[in-house]
């Protein structure tokens, strides 16, 4: 395929959707979360109808997006989803205005901002050595660039562009999906999955090129609440009851060998990623991760048994732990129907793109989405260093996974 001849538009497209600040809100109760987020999704709706696609939809309960591509060939094929998420990371997204490096040498350091102190170096991030010769778009050293997942969202709408441009292009009927809420863990809560109405769908969510994701982690919040005794210093021998100090111990409890920082590949982890509190009340808010089903269980259990042994050794029950869960490995799906991985990998192969098939440290839409009912494996969609101000995205990179989208829509019509 000569890429940059049939995609010209996917530049413009991206750069437009991340100056757009859509960043998720995780103490709202709306949804979406945020109205910056439910304003885009609005033009995302704006955009699929100027397009030609047919059946737009935004579903109250979730705020996704959703619209159909009929289908130009015999009408055998089984229907097929391609899903993103709209919203960005808990980094500034304000005034997002990105870098376009033309033609990178693939060694020299990127200056982010006029002032220099912003450098994307590839003695610190030796991926850049991956795009010699290649188009970067980066960000200016004071925001994120959005490309989890705005790059996503403008590969799907080139793909689909590009088959309502090119109707001798022979597909089956294709769904589409936009949502919110991803980077807070409850944009998938409300999917319709019944009424996206495929049997396989990919998110286009992941990484740097040839990625295909169908292994994540199982995934729980915990939220331990202290109740103390907040008493004068001068008499609190035998009386007070330090909520911070119980706090302290609860951590101190769990293994500081299962930190993020000290673990990697299946090694799950509790994470401890915020601590509030006086004396009398405090709080302490964990995640909890791992691949195994039954060690991800033991996890859970092992927090309940450390706030049971603390209880026991107070006056009263003062340590109160909820555990919610959030999703679970997708492998346990997927491995009974590998159907949508074979035709990702399938479809990367003729393209001459290696997969990169490794247990993701972590979760998308696609995790949810899977037990729901339609296997959804993560397919690349470009991003580096996502969440920060050095994130970048190489625009062959999402060319190419324009390619993989419109390539899996072939070889399915021939499953």
């Amino acid at each position: 395929m000569t890429v940059v001849a049939q995609y010209e538009t996917l530049l413009s497209r991206f750069i437009g959707y991340v100056k757009v600040n859509t960043r998720s809100d995780p103490d709202s109760t709306t949804i979406p979360s945020s109205p910056r987020e439910a304003d885009f999704l609005k033009s995302i709706a704006e955009e699929l109808t100027e397009l030609g696609l047919s059946d737009i939809k935004t579903d109250p309960d979730s705020g996704y997006v959703t619209a159909v591509l009929p289908a130009n060939d015999d009408g055998k094929t089984a229907p097929i989803g391609f899903l993103a998420h709209i919203d960005t990371a808990d980094f500034n997204a304000d005034n997002i205005t990105p870098n376009i490096v033309k033609n990178y040498d693939g060694k020299s350091d990127i200056k982010l901002s006029d002032d220099g102190q912003w450098t994307l170096k590839p003695s610190e991030f030796p991926a850049l050595h991956n795009y010699t010769g290649e188009t970067l778009i980066t960000t200016d050293g004071t925001t994120l660039l959005g490309a989890d997942d705005k790059a996503g969202v403008a590969e799907i709408m080139t793909a689909m562009e590009y088959l309502l441009n090119h109707p001798d292009v022979k597909h089956g009927e294709i769904h589409v999906g936009f949502g919110p809420d991803e980077e807070i863990g409850t944009g998938a809560d409300h999917f319709d999955a019944k009424r996206f109405g495929v049997k396989y769908a990919y998110t286009v969510d992941g990484g740097p090129l040839g990625e295909l994701e169908y292994e994540t982690f199982n995934a729980a919040q915990a939220v331990v609440t202290i109740q103390g005794k907040d008493v004068h210093t001068a008499t609190a021998k035998g009386v007070m009851q330090n909520a911070l100090q119980i706090g302290i111990d609860f951590h101190n409890q769990l293994p500081a060998s299962d930190r993020p920082e000290n673990t990697e590949g299946r090694e799950g982890f509790f994470h401890l990623y915020k601590m509030t509190g006086t004396v009398d009340q405090a709080q302490l808010t964990y995640i909890i991760r791992d691949h195994d089903r039954q060690k991800f269980e033991d996890r859970k259990q092992q927090m309940r048994d450390i706030a049971d042994k603390l209880n026991a050794t107070l006056d009263e029950p003062r340590v109160k732990l909820v555990l919610t869960d959030q999703y679970y490995n997708m492998r346990e799906v997927l491995e009974k129907d590998m159907t949508p991985v074979e035709l990702a990998k399938k479809a990367m192969t003729e393209l001459d793109i290696e997969p990169v098939i490794y247990p993701v440290r972590g979760g998308t839409d696609g995790s949810k989405i899977s037990f729901m009912g339609v296997p959804t494996p993560n397919l690349f969609a470009g991003g580096e260093n996502m969440h920060s101000r050095y994130e970048y995205v190489s625009l062959q990179t999402m060319e190419r996974a324009v390619d993989v989208i419109l390539k899996i829509t072939e070889l399915n019509r021939q499953a």
